[in-house]
């Protein structure tokens, strides 16, 4: 979980390094991957019971405002970095 939660701001981060626009985009596509990584080992998580309901709604939520931001994010590089 740890490996896909510092994988999605890496991506970012080595893709805004590119120099290219599409080979951001590409990195930012990678770290979306990472982020419905994440998700899907909350869900596992918690139905295996090493989560609280509390506890995986908590993450669910910043999981989702990230998912939010980073689609953002892709439309933006998509349009051109301006």
């Amino acid at each position: 979980m740890r490996r896909a939660a510092v994988s999605v701001p890496s991506n970012i981060a080595e893709g805004a390094a590119r120099s290219g626009k599409k080979e951001f985009v590409q990195f930012l596509n990678i770290a979306g991957s990472s982020l419905s990584e994440l998700d899907t080992q909350m869900e596992i998580s918690f139905k295996l019971g090493y989560i609280s309901q509390a506890e995986k709604q908590a993450v669910d939520s910043k999981i989702s405002n990230v998912a939010q931001m980073l689609a953002g994010l892709i439309k933006w590089a998509k349009k051109g970095r301006e």
